[in-house]
């Protein structure tokens, strides 16, 4: 079972974590590629406080080859230890995200994510609470790799599309009120989103595949392409739009 603990330990590691990387940002290793720095310092950081406290625990992080022990585990973290290194090497830019989830017995159950450049950690216990937003409507994209069903969607419900880096970085922006959606689709793994889809869930806003159907983790085949994370208003009608402009039925 699931431990307040859990919840604590994933928002700390995510916010050390951030730490760690802000620090890197700020004075990197001569000659080193900034990027891969920081993929290997945070990644190994995370795997061994992990580890340190949960040492039977599996560990699904984008930057170690996948151990399939995990799909007999119980309970298995999955990370992303620096979710938008483009953007992370980039001065001046503040999209990008630590993630930190806890999947356990076919869900996720912990979960929090550090935008460690606008000093923000959010996570699963306590619940953020969305704000209200006025304004036309935005929805977030892929900074680099726009989805063109996205732009078919935001013409059709006259909303504007904002790109941004990092999934988490995107996925705090539709917390905080900033926006109203995020739609990916065109590829993802599970680290990528399994720690914003714990946070967005249990801020109460909807998560799901680009079909209305469930995000599913700790899969043999960690591809996970496509989400949408929405203001529970919106989902209905949005859903129904990008059925429409993916031009097949959902599975609603």
């Amino acid at each position: 079972m699931v431990h307040d603990a859990d919840h604590v330990l994933a928002a700390s590691l995510a916010e050390a974590a951030g730490r760690l990387l802000l620090a890197l940002r700020r004075e990197p290793p001569p000659g080193a590629d900034l990027g891969a720095a920081g993929d290997r310092a945070s990644h190994r950081f995370l795997v061994d406080s992990i580890r340190q406290r949960h040492a039977t625990d599996a560990i699904l992080s984008e930057e170690a080859a996948d151990d399939l022990g995990r799909l007999t585990a119980e309970r298995v973290w999955i990370i992303d230890p620096l979710d938008g290194t483009r953007e992370f090497t980039e001065n001046g830019r503040d999209d990008w995200a630590v993630h930190v989830a806890l999947w356990q017995r076919g869900a996720l159950l912990a979960g929090a994510v550090a935008v460690p450049a606008r000093a923000i950690v959010r996570s699963t216990a306590p619940p953020s609470v969305v704000p209200s937003i006025e304004g036309p409507l935005r929805f977030l994209v892929s900074r680099t790799r726009p989805p063109a069903v996205a732009s078919a969607v935001a013409t059709t419900m006259g909303a504007q599309l904002v790109p941004m880096g990092s999934a988490g970085a995107k996925t705090m922006a539709v917390v905080l009120g900033e926006a109203h959606a995020y739609i990916h689709a065109g590829g993802q793994y599970e680290w990528d989103s399994a720690a914003p889809a714990a946070v967005a869930t249990a801020a109460g806003l909807h998560v799901s595949r680009l079909d209305g159907s469930p995000l599913r983790y700790n899969q043999r085949n960690p591809s996970l392409p496509d989400l949408v994370i929405c203001r529970r208003e919106l989902a209905d009608g949005l859903l129904r739009t990008i059925e429409t402009a993916m031009g097949r039925p959902g599975t609603r």
